[in-house]
């Protein structure tokens, strides 16, 4: 305690070592904060650069890829217009051959029209002979041994021309015969012609054409209507399908009996019994020819009768069989009268009359 007189003196200022210790500690915080963040600062940096020189890398990489692509992308390029090129050529070859194979095909087609044209000429000339050489006036052309002598060396040294045009003027020399020669007058029908023109547009084998429809009632079906009603069905479906067979049989002279005999034969062909019932009409007659149907090997023995209305049939048939094939080139006219011989010959034939030859 101080006296009232004296003075009070003043107090020295204590110093508090405690906040020297924290500034220092501070500082110190401070001065390890900065180098904390240069050390985090060097290796960010470091860290980017790493990142950098491997993005660069991937980068060059990627570019080297692209490069390799591209040279495969020209080079499949460069290939598939080698591979258009080849393929556009050997399609052009491919071209170029067909056609000259197609050049070739319709010369040798126009060839075998021009053959079929001359045989046709042929068969004309060889009708014409035939048809005027008779028993009682022999043409002798088809029988040399009836020339004279002088006629006989001419014709010795001759040699068949190949030409169309000689086969028809040789044709038409040597059908010159004693025999006094029938004109017959002709005159074509309107509604027939008119059909057979409508037939020969699309030239078809379907009975329901106005055509073959009149052809099958007024000569096909009478002509091929025996008294064996069955087996004249199957006949005339032989005859339509072209599938009946006629031969002669093994003796061409057969007696006449009236028996009731076997009217088919058996499969074994000749070695069967030869019968002389006809099968068809069921009359005894002399049969020199048999039938066979298909592929059945059973024959049926005809007279010479019903072979030539069998006969005259599959002769109209084979005829519109080659106009439907194309095989006949010939005027349409020409055509129609060939249709109207062979249906006279059906309705002769039905009628009863046939060569003796038959």
């Amino acid at each position: 305690m101080l006296s009232k007189g004296s003075k009070e003196e003043p107090e020295p200022e204590c110093q508090d070592p405690g906040g020297d210790e924290s500034q220092s500690t501070e500082q110190l915080n401070v001065s390890r904060l900065r180098s904390s963040s240069v050390e985090i600062r060097e290796k960010g940096s470091e860290f980017l650069k790493e990142e950098l020189h491997k993005a660069q890398k991937e980068l060059k990489l990627k570019d080297k890829e692209c490069e390799r692509l591209s040279k495969v992308r020209e080079q499949l390029e460069q290939e598939l217009e080698e591979l258009t090129a080849s393929l556009f050529e050997e399609a052009h070859k491919m071209v170029r051959e067909a056609n000259t194979k197609q050049a070739a095909s319709e010369k040798q087609l126009r060839e075998a029209r021009g053959k079929i044209d001359m045989l046709q000429a042929e068969v004309t000339a060889l009708k014409t002979l035939v048809i005027t050489s008779t028993p009682s006036s022999p043409n002798r052309e088809l029988h040399p041994q009836l020339q004279s002598p002088t006629k006989a060396v001419f014709r010795k040294g001759h040699g068949r021309n190949k030409s169309t045009s000689s086969a028809v003027v040789a044709a038409a020399s040597q059908s010159v015969t004693p025999e006094p020669v029938s004109h017959e007058c002709k005159e074509v029908d309107s509604i027939l012609f008119a059909e057979f023109q409508a037939w020969k547009e699309s030239p078809t084998l379907d009975k329901s054409c106005s055509f073959l429809d009149r052809i099958y009632r007024e000569d096909v079906g009478p002509c091929l209507d025996f008294t064996k009603q069955e087996l004249s069905e199957l006949v005339r479906a032989a005859v339509e399908q072209n599938t009946l067979t006629i031969e002669p049989v093994a003796s061409q002279t057969l007696p006449v009996v009236k028996v009731s005999a076997v009217e088919c034969g058996g499969p074994n062909g000749f070695r069967s019994q030869i019968v002389t019932k006809c099968a068809l009409s069921g009359l005894p007659r002399t049969c020199k020819h048999r039938i066979m149907l298909g592929d059945s090997g059973n024959y049926y023995y005809i007279s010479p009768s019903c072979r030539a209305r069998i006969t005259a049939v599959c002769n109209f048939f084979t005829y519109i069989r080659y106009i439907q094939q194309g095989l006949v080139r010939q005027d349409v006219e020409l055509m129609y009268w060939e249709v109207m011989r062979l249906r006279r010959e059906m309705s002769l034939a039905k009628l009863g009359f046939f060569p003796s030859e038959m």
